[in-house]
């Protein structure tokens, strides 16, 4: 079992299972859901068990919520497995207290590795601060001290986040930064943990608008690149468009010496706050 996300293999085959916890959960104390980014991540650890291969890419579509102690049933299937790479969907179910089943994430991922393969990299990791020379990132709707923002620190090399959002005009590019890590120095930052990392483009829409503003994932698509181990994660978040209610952009997840670790992408409801 993965130490962040407890999915575990059950007796059904391709069938795995995970009782969401309380400090993967945001909201209100009295309204609590699993963090978008935690329902890939472990639709992530079931595929990747299941073919024993890494993800090169993802993409979620978010369909409904999942509340604390919730049982959830992840389906693997596997249409097509090739000598390198692997294509499969993973399908998601909440147990409702009637016993009926709801799906609430469904996930299409290819995974696997080439041999020999060469190495590039063309994206650049922008010049921010490090870490510790930027302020922490302060918590604006945090009410249970044990939720899913208690398990990250978070350090804004750019832009305004937090309870700092909507202080600042409109931001002219679209642009903030930050850095992240999970408060657990014994985590390992993997391919689970960037996926979960992946689900904080959201926080940069309220810096893009100069707004007190979040949203709501409809989906995340993520793509893995190189991976080096590193102690803090450099999110460049960047809102590319808001429309009609909707927001879309993307994030670059850098090591801290600049190698791309993964790519991600998101379409969002907006929610601006009082």
């Amino acid at each position: 079992m993965h130490p962040f996300i407890p999915v575990e293999p059950t007796d059904r085959p391709g069938h795995y299972r995970m009782v969401v916890p309380k400090n993967l959960c945001v909201g209100p104390p009295d309204r609590l859901f699993m963090f978008g980014g935690v329902g890939l991540a472990s639709a992530l650890a079931a595929v990747e068990a299941h073919t024993g291969r890494p993800t090169v890419w993802a993409a979620a579509q978010y369909l409904s919520y999942a509340r604390p102690g919730t049982l959830l049933d992840l389906e693997v299937i596997v249409p097509v497995t090739g000598k390198y790479n692997s294509q499969a969907r993973v399908i998601t179910r909440a147990r409702n207290p009637d016993g009926s089943d709801q799906e609430i994430i469904t996930v299409n991922a290819a995974l696997g590795s080439r041999p020999d393969s060469p190495h590039h990299q063309w994206a650049e990791m922008p010049d921010v601060p490090p870490p510790e020379a930027c302020p922490e990132m302060t918590i604006r709707w945090q009410r249970d001290p044990d939720d899913m923002n208690s398990q990250w620190d978070r350090r804004v090399a750019s832009g305004s986040f937090g309870r700092d959002r909507g202080l600042a005009p409109p931001s002219p590019d679209g642009i903030g930064r930050l850095w992240v890590r999970p408060n657990n120095s014994d985590l390992p930052i993997d391919r689970l943990v960037l996926a979960v990392m992946a689900d904080f483009l959201p926080s940069g829409v309220g810096n893009a608008m100069g707004a007190n503003a979040g949203g709501n994932s409809l989906d995340n698509t993520i793509r893995y690149m190189n991976f080096v181990p590193t102690d803090w994660v450099l999110a460049d978040i960047r809102i590319h468009a808001v429309h009609a209610g909707f927001a879309h952009g993307r994030v670059h997840l850098f090591a801290r010496d600049g190698t791309l670790l993964a790519t991600a992408s998101q379409s969002l409801i907006v929610r601006i706050h009082s």
